[in-house]
């Protein structure tokens, strides 16, 4: 090999495993007791086509309560916008259900937001909800049922590079039987259908998945679960089969997560790096970053926050903007959303 091969491929080598994250800012996203609601949680992050960012949550009196809608903020790089109400759980009959958990989702290459979200008395009797902009998230129509579907149930959708446009999801069949499915579309989400993803593994019980694309082709699902890790499968055709469940190096606490693809072709994860306790919110009171070649060893690269007991830093939602800046949102204590960016 020439002597100036070796350079570059030890130059090269020497530029992934140093990679380090950095966090630029952190801020929160609304003054609270102003924002017309008195507890928020599970927020969800796009950038639209003229590159500001977008981010929504549920919020109301409690988690659960009729008086949940689903809001929404945009950041124009220096100030977020005042939280207003897009979508509310009056979606059948006289009957208002509370909102649940959206999911932004910006078409690729055009001015269509989507804004998935969820309507019912509780995660086991939902349905699927759709409203969609035309014009970056200024204005939106009015909700959509999906017809059978949840919808992308955490984390957004990811449209592959054949086209296909993938939505993780999973349903809560009893408090203590979990699974994970997809809801795949070929055609831009005008018809779906639904994969299961290993529902003969009964050891298992995982919800809230993220979805990865590698530049072989490979998908891998990362999910929340009861066994106190974030686990893991992989397809290798396309997603039309995958291997069972496996635990990752990554502690969970039945806590949701979220996790992309950079393009630096490193894997990113934000998650509570503890495990269960007696009660469901501990275990919440951290919530790191960590980076991944494999999707299975990890290594935390970052604290976003090391707080006490009774803190409840959680549900993180993360994209890559067009500018290579990572954003971050997620739950603080319920009252408000913050808003990270890392470089």
């Amino acid at each position: 090999m020439k002597p100036w091969i070796s350079i570059y491929f030890l130059l090269l080598l020497a530029s992934c495993t140093g990679y380090q994250p950095v966090l630029i800012s952190r801020e929160k996203i609304f003054t609270e007791n102003t924002a017309g609601f008195r507890q928020c949680h599970a927020s969800t992050l796009t950038e639209t086509k003229d590159g500001n960012i977008l981010c929504s949550w549920f919020g109301g009196d409690h988690e659960g309560a009729p008086s949940v809608k689903i809001w929404l903020s945009g950041w124009n790089h220096q100030s977020w916008s005042v939280p207003e109400a897009v979508a509310d759980g009056k979606v059948s009959g006289n009957t208002t259900y509370p909102t649940w958990n959206p999911v932004l989702y910006t078409l690729p290459k055009t001015d269509s937001v989507l804004l998935f979200y969820k309507a019912g008395p509780n995660p086991r009797a939902w349905s699927g909800w759709l409203n969609t902009s035309a014009d970056n998230g200024k204005t939106w129509s009015e909700a959509q049922g999906l017809k059978g579907l949840i919808g992308p149930v955490k984390n957004r959708p990811l449209m592959l590079r054949n086209g296909d446009l993938v939505s993780p999801s999973s349903k809560e069949f009893t408090e203590k039987d979990w699974k994970v499915h997809l809801e795949w579309s070929t055609d831009h989400g005008k018809t779906w259908k639904i994969i299961p993803v290993n529902y003969n593994q009964k050891d298992v019980q995982v919800i809230q998945p993220s979805i990865i694309e590698y530049r072989n082709g490979t998908l891998q699902l990362l999910a929340r679960s009861q066994q106190n890790k974030v686990m893991t499968s992989f397809s290798y055709d396309h997603g039309r089969q995958w291997t069972l469940w496996k635990e990752t190096s990554l502690a969970n606490p039945n806590s949701g997560t979220d996790a992309i693809r950079l393009k630096n072709n490193w894997l990113l994860i934000v998650y509570n790096p503890e495990i269960s306790g007696k009660n469901w919110w501990e275990g919440r009171t951290k919530l790191n970053v960590a980076i991944s070649k494999d999707g299975q060893q990890w290594k935390d690269v970052l604290v976003l926050e090391n707080g006490k007991d009774g803190d409840e830093y959680s549900y993180p939602s993360v994209i890559q903007a067009s500018d290579g800046t990572i954003h971050v949102s997620y739950t603080w204590n319920r009252k408000n959303i913050v808003h990270a960016v890392i470089q």
